[in-house]
């Protein structure tokens, strides 16, 4: 039987990469005064660098600002003001600051799945920004226990399942991620609710997992999960 419910936090709990995207086209304003954008491949070679960068800087906001400055000098080769450096700056502040909104029945949802079960929050990103979406969330009284992760992994998760006592085949994951809070969980041996959000970063759409999985289930919106769980106790059972 599952014991132990995991709750994914950016685009799962709340909207997150709405913000982001709106930030990526603030970033491609300035840059498209120095370069044609045509020809420039701005997004694939923005991505790489992230991608590059995420050992050094992490995931969220900041890693992504940095990310931002060094292709843009690398892009403009080195044209770009210091004005409209200190623009992308700006822009990661903005992220920073952005008030966090909950997805819409996501309480209620959180609260059922509470009432069976412990859940735990699993996160990843940076720790204070985490920390502060955590906090004006509302939700940090309702779980056992929230974990900011640098990266979701199999070690990451196997971490949090030896600090329950909690084997993988009893514990179940929900998030908007297949390739952070779907795949590792099910390679372990758990249960994945997987809930799609309507815009996914283009880094964590990168994998080979496929989500229609004997041990996943998917559902469309928050009101599903708490029947999604309870799906998933059955298969367990079985």
């Amino acid at each position: 039987m599952i014991e132990l419910v995991g709750f994914d936090g950016d685009d799962t709990l709340w909207h997150s990469e709405g913000y982001y995207q709106s930030a990526n086209g603030e970033f491609e304003r300035i840059i498209g005064e120095y370069v044609d954008l045509a020809n420039a491949r701005l997004h694939d070679r923005l991505l790489a660098t992230e991608r590059r960068n995420i050992r050094l800087f992490g995931y969220g906001a900041k890693g992504m600002t940095l990310s931002m400055l060094e292709s843009a000098i690398e892009i403009t080769e080195s044209r770009i003001s210091a004005a409209d450096l200190h623009r992308i700056i700006e822009i990661g502040k903005q992220v920073l600051a952005h008030p966090v909104e909950l997805l819409p029945g996501i309480r209620a949802a959180v609260e059922a799945v509470a009432a069976t079960h412990r859940i735990v929050l699993i996160t990843k990103g940076d720790l204070f920004h985490q920390e502060q979406k955590v906090e004006s969330s509302g939700l940090a009284d309702l779980f056992h226990r929230i974990e900011i992760v640098s990266e979701k992994d199999d070690r990451a998760y196997r971490r949090v399942l030896e600090e329950f006592n909690v084997p993988a085949g009893q514990f179940a994951m929900v998030g908007n991620s297949l390739r952070s809070d779907i795949a590792p969980v099910v390679q372990l041996g758990g249960w994945g609710i997987y809930m799609p959000y309507h815009v996914t970063w283009a880094h964590e759409t990168d994998t080979d997992f496929i989500d229609h999985d004997a041990r996943v289930v998917q559902v469309e919106s928050p009101q599903g999960i708490a029947h999604a769980v309870e799906e998933l106790q059955a298969r367990a059972a079985a």
